[in-house]
């Protein structure tokens, strides 16, 4: 255990140490603390604070680190409550912020004015408004309800979770002259979408700082009202990386890809430093419009940048990038080098292998995965499946679909089950997909029995062809393809008559096919359309 400390009089001071300010990330952290307890100092007030501080507040991702440290310290100060609070509250996890203040209480440690505020950020973070609502309690008995750091996180509390009228009854009050009640009150009403009021408080704010520019801005991208986000955005006196991230974003979410990229120049050239949320944003640009080239540069940029080693969800994003634009060896080298990795890590690399054709080394990468102890869930086993259908391993992905239930209680899903069915179609297997289909503990789709109509057509199998065909009739499945693989299953058989059926069936139920198309180019370089009725 580490040893009792002092209690502090001051419960928020933070200086840092030369010492800490050389950490930059969770391994220089554990390796700092490796030392301490070495040294003895683990049972130094001041260095406890600076572990605690740097574990769950300084690396948001290495909250789970603070849990276990904080958990060993048999009598923390006010401080270090006060610390876990705000970590858990601005981690993955806010919920943690509520758990460490139930212990609080249980221990009957008296909190201060900055204590409640942590755990209300995290019940606004949560939308838990009756939580929320009882912490409100709380800083009225204990006479908190005037301090402008709680009065603030109040208001926004209630305007972006509980009562509106709250809110402004506390603006009202007495926070009209601080400029962070006016940022907390127009972030609520910009979150319930009322955005006409939101920018009626924002232009008779007296003092507009830069988060109640960024609040606007981020509630007219929310929207999707670019036009609006870019006029704000282009009056801002002065920009931090949150106000360009916020545009990026909004880029984004409208399906813009090229114009997030070209602010991306914008803030670049404007000489503001990108953080992580920027590359996640640029990386997501170049995934979703298959830029691999400007994803190699934002890479490039990433290394520039020296972060020291590639967080988790940078690493994701990278190898997801790479992976689906084409790239699988350059996302397999990202992967391995990342010296942290999670399921999704693994899920991103097993399902790019095996879409992209390498099932060996899917397979094989998946028993690393389950050697190495981690986890793994219903994504993972799609692109398992997928892999053992693309190389014919029936044998295996019979073993894998087992190994679902019986080591990992994963309940197969739709994705599963057409994996399974993909798998016998492909082996020729098609009576046993038959069986298989029947078996299914859920309702069959239409991609299901097409997967099984497809396989009737290369192996002209007309008796189970039909019935497919029956059964997506059946589901309301008008496609004009599924008539056509019907047809030629029969013309793979010289079954004229069959085919004429089909035609007529076309016909009665009003099925049109679609004339395919190409492109040529003729002569004097102008293109013509040439249609042509492909014959059953």
């Amino acid at each position: 255990m580490i040893k009792k400390t002092i209690t502090s009089r001051s419960s928020n001071l933070h200086r840092q140490s030369s010492l800490w300010s050389r950490c930059k990330d969770l391994q220089s952290l554990k390796q700092i603390h490796a030392m301490m307890i070495i040294s003895g100092f683990n049972s130094n007030r001041i260095a406890l604070r600076e572990l605690i501080y740097a574990s769950a507040v300084t690396f948001s991702a290495s909250i789970h680190y603070a849990h276990k440290l904080f958990a060993q310290i048999t009598q923390p100060d006010l401080f270090m409550w006060n610390t876990m609070l705000r970590g858990s509250a601005q981690s993955l996890r806010p919920s943690l912020s509520v758990s460490v203040y139930t212990q609080m209480e249980k221990r009957c440690i008296r909190p201060d004015s900055y204590t409640f505020p942590f755990v209300l950020k995290a019940c606004t973070k949560l939308s838990w408004l009756v939580t929320g609502l009882t912490v409100h309690g709380k800083i009225v008995k204990h006479g908190f309800e005037s301090n402008k750091f709680a009065r603030n996180t109040l208001i926004y509390f209630h305007a972006n979770v509980g009562d509106i009228r709250i809110a402004g009854q506390l603006f009202d009050g007495s926070a009209k002259r601080d400029v962070v009640a006016w940022s907390a009150l127009t972030a609520g009403y910009a979150r319930r979408g009322e955005l006409d009021l939101a920018r009626r408080l924002f232009d008779d704010m007296p003092v507009k700082d830069l988060v109640s520019w960024n609040v606007m801005i981020t509630g007219y991208v929310k929207q999707g009202k670019m036009e609006n986000a870019r006029e704000l955005f282009d009056k801002v006196p002065k920009r931090d990386v949150v106000t360009w991230n916020a545009m990026i974003s909004g880029y984004l979410l409208c399906g813009e890809n090229e114009k997030a990229l070209k602010m991306y120049e914008e803030m670049r050239g404007a000489g503001e430093y990108p953080d992580e949320v920027t590359m996640l944003h640029l990386l997501s640009a170049c995934t979703d419009s298959a830029f691999l080239d400007v994803g190699k540069q934002i890479h490039q940029s990433i290394i520039e940048m020296g972060a020291g080693e590639l967080s988790v969800f940078l690493g994701n994003a990278l190898v997801d990038m790479y992976a689906r634009c084409g790239s699988i060896r350059k996302a397999l080298e990202v992967f391995q080098g990342m010296r942290e990795k999670d399921v999704s890590s693994w899920n991103i690399i097993i399902l790019g292998l095996a879409f992209h054709g390498h099932s060996e080394e899917c397979i094989s990468l998946f028993e690393d995965m389950r050697r190495m102890k981690y986890i793994p869930n219903e994504i993972t086993f799609v692109g398992v499946l997928v892999a053992c259908s693309h190389a014919g391993k029936v044998h295996e992905c019979r073993g894998y679909f087992s190994l679902m239930r019986a080591e990992y209680n994963i309940e197969p899903n739709i994705r599963h089950y057409g994996c399974m069915v993909d798998m016998l179609a492909r082996a020729g297997l098609l009576n046993e997909a038959f069986e298989f289909i029947k078996a299914m503990e859920i309702e069959p789709n239409a991609i299901i029995w097409r997967t099984l109509l497809g396989a009737c057509r290369v192996h002209s199998n007309v008796e189970l062809g039909r019935y497919a065909n029956e059964q997506l009739l059946k589901l309301g499945r008008e496609d004009s393809g599924d008539y056509v693989l019907l047809s030629n299953i029969y013309a793979s058989r010289d079954e004229w008559g069959g085919v004429e059926r089909v035609r007529k069936l076309m016909d009665d139920n009003g099925v049109w096919k679609e004339p395919g198309c190409t492109l040529i180019e003729a002569d004097d370089y102008a293109l013509r359309n040439i249609c042509f009725d492909s014959k059953a």
